[in-house]
C-alpha cells in the first residue's frame, strides 16, 4: 500500500539484543495531505530501513510504501504500519501564483448560447416518413 504526505518527525530508536544479534527499531510520522489531515506513524525494523528517513527534513513530500501488520495479545488487538519504503514524492504545483493572486479573477468567455426563444423550422419539401 502506498500512502503520500508530509514528513513531520522521527520517533526514537529502540535497540536491543537477541539471539540473533542486535537490533535496531524506530519509526516516523507523515500527515496526509487530506481534505481532513491526519497524522500517521510507520516503524522501521533494522539499520538499512532506518537510514531511509535519516536525511528527511521537516515538511518534506513523501511517498510511503508499507505493509499494515495486526497481532492479538490479551485479546486485544495492535496494529503496526510497517514501512518498506520512503521515496521523495514529485512537488505540486502551487496552486495560486503570485501573478493570479494579485490580478482579480476575470470570467471566461463563454460560447454562445442557442436561443430557445422560437423554435427552429423545419424544411417544408423534406420528405420523411414519420407519421406525425
Amino acid at each position: 500500500m502506498d500512502i503520500s504526505g508530509k514528513y513531520v518527525k522521527a520517533m526514537p530508536e529502540t535497540r536491543g539484543e537477541s539471539q540473533r544479534g542486535p537490533w535496531v527499531r524506530g519509526g516516523f510520522v507523515i500527515e496526509t495531505d487530506d481534505v481532513y489531515p491526519r497524522q500517521v506513524a510507520f516503524t522501521l525494523f533494522g539499520e538499512d530501513r532506518l537510514a531511509m528517513i535519516k536525511d528527511l527534513q521537516p515538511g518534506a513530500l513523501v511517498v510511503v510504501t508499507f505493509s499494515p501488520e495486526s497481532r492479538e495479545y490479551n485479546e486485544r488487538w495492535y496494529t503496526d504500519l510497517r514501512c518498506i519504503r520512503v521515496s521523495a514524492a514529485a512537488a505540486a504545483p502551487s496552486p495560486v501564483s503570485v501573478a493570479s493572486a494579485a490580478a482579480p479573477a476575470q470570467p471566461h468567455a463563454a460560447a454562445a448560447a442557442p436561443s430557445f426563444a422560437t423554435p427552429p423550422t423545419m424544411a417544408q419539401d423534406t420528405d420523411d416518413d414519420l407519421p406525425f
